[in-house]
């Protein structure tokens, strides 16, 4: 194999890793800017929910669109479009000077956003042996989570030193160089720049969502994903900061300090969980009711704390909360399992809603929650409102915990069924 060879791939990936890098910079650009946005544009802790609000119901919204897309057109066209919508939203919010077209703004972000990550795991799918897909896949998630890195640490120096409006533009230039190193390497896949799947009709959508959905493998991917991602999200896109900062009383420094911790917990679970469900494809779910059960027995601890929790406790919740990112990846192999390359945009698609449905409802609730337990338009919210809003996601972790259980159990008989010896074939093996 020659060198260029080998090097394709790798070329391949990198660059679809540099766009979901670049997307999720964008998705979580909003995270540090929380309390300049109320001030920027006057507005409560309920409107500054609905930046984010609508950018998750877009991105959530796409999601099967763009996995349908994605089956017919293949992702070097789907990326392109994406990073264009990006680049053109993110210097939009730069500009903009009204809530209503900040709104708009952050509508694109989700749109363009939306396109990116989808693209990149068919990629990998595409020029990458199976029994590197996990690893890969788990590297893609966790690596793309360095945007929400830069994010927190450069964008809170630079909106303090820069201001709105230049921050914002110098974020959105990055699109147009990765545009260009997107057109020049990445192919669909080996040996063909584009390819095209089967014409979209309404009977082949049908058919496709229909098909993805009805195993029971796909849905419990779906709920693997809206079960573990949403806390995380939820601290690192918008509410981590004003709840370390007003719910805990620490300085603006320590709450950038455990969002970039929790960056890294991400970046150090994920090739850890990778080697675990490639071990042993059978107990997948086993390990994420293990991380959920983790996740909320720490955030027990510290809702109940009396008073602020101590540094070492918060540390603990964020390094905790910060495995269940590389969790809901486990949802993107179950899809893969159980789903032909066909309609694997779709499954995907679906798969991929979960977390970001999830992950919305609990953003909305959070702002709602805190303007109830805060009369008035006051951004001073007190400890005790933040245990009122943080408390939400036990009702999430209810359902979802019920749904997995639900169809791991459906999942595994339908595969004994198939295959009474399929515990045993899975078992050392990747699925």
């Amino acid at each position: 194999m020659s060198a260029t060879t080998r090097r394709g791939p790798v070329a391949v990936w990198l660059t679809g890793l540099s766009l979901y890098f670049l997307a999720v910079f964008h998705r979580s650009s909003l995270a540090v800017a929380g309390l300049a946005a109320t001030e920027r544009f006057g507005i409560s802790a309920a409107q500054l929910s609905t930046f984010v609000m609508l950018q998750l119901v877009v991105y959530a919204g796409m999601q099967i669109p763009v996995g349908l897309l994605l089956d017919r057109f293949g992702p070097r066209r789907i990326l392109t479009i994406g990073v264009v919508v990006l680049t053109l939203a993110q210097a939009a919010f730069a500009l903009a000077d009204t809530f209503a077209v900040a709104l708009v703004a952050r509508v694109f972000v989700g749109l363009g956003d939306a396109m990116t990550f989808v693209c990149v795991l068919r990629l990998v799918t595409t020029w990458f042996p199976s029994r590197r897909i996990p690893l890969v896949t788990q590297l893609t998630g966790v690596l793309g989570q360095l945007g929400a890195l830069v994010a927190a640490v450069p964008m809170t120096w630079a909106l303090r030193e820069l201001g709105w409006t230049p921050t914002y533009l110098a974020a959105a230039s990055l699109g147009l160089v990765l545009l260009v190193v997107l057109l020049v390497v990445v192919h669909d896949e080996p040996g063909s720049p584009r390819v095209l799947g089967a014409p979209l009709s309404w009977t082949t959508v049908r058919s496709s969502l229909a098909a993805s959905w009805r195993h029971p493998g796909t849905r419990l991917g779906f709920w693997v994903h809206f079960t573990t991602q949403f806390s995380a999200t939820t601290l690192g896109l918008l509410w981590g900061y004003p709840f370390f900062v007003r719910g805990e009383g620490r300085t603006s420094a320590q709450a950038g300090a455990l969002l970039t911790i929790l960056v890294l917990a991400v970046m150090v679970a994920g090739p850890v969980l990778a080697w675990a469900i490639t071990r042993d494809p059978w107990h997948r779910s086993t390990i994420v009711l293990g991380i959920v059960g983790s996740i909320v027995a720490v955030w027990t601890v510290v809702l109940a704390w009396p008073g602020t929790a101590p540094s070492w406790l918060l540390v603990l919740l964020v390094v905790v909360v910060g495995v269940g990112g590389p969790a809901s990846m486990v949802g993107f192999d179950l899809g893969r399992s159980f789903n032909p390359p066909d309609r694997l945009g779709a499954a995907t698609g679906i798969i991929n809603q979960g977390g970001f449905v999830a992950s919305l409802l609990l953003v909305v609730a959070i702002g709602l929650v805190l303007d109830w337990r805060t009369p008035g338009a006051s951004t001073d919210y007190a400890p005790g409102a933040f245990r009122w809003a943080m408390s939400v996601q036990y009702v999430l972790w209810a359902v979802g915990l019920t749904q997995i259980w639900r169809y791991r159990r459906r999942t595994r008989a339908q595969l004994l069924a198939e295959d009474p010896d399929a515990r045993e074939h899975w078992r050392g093996r990747l699925a």
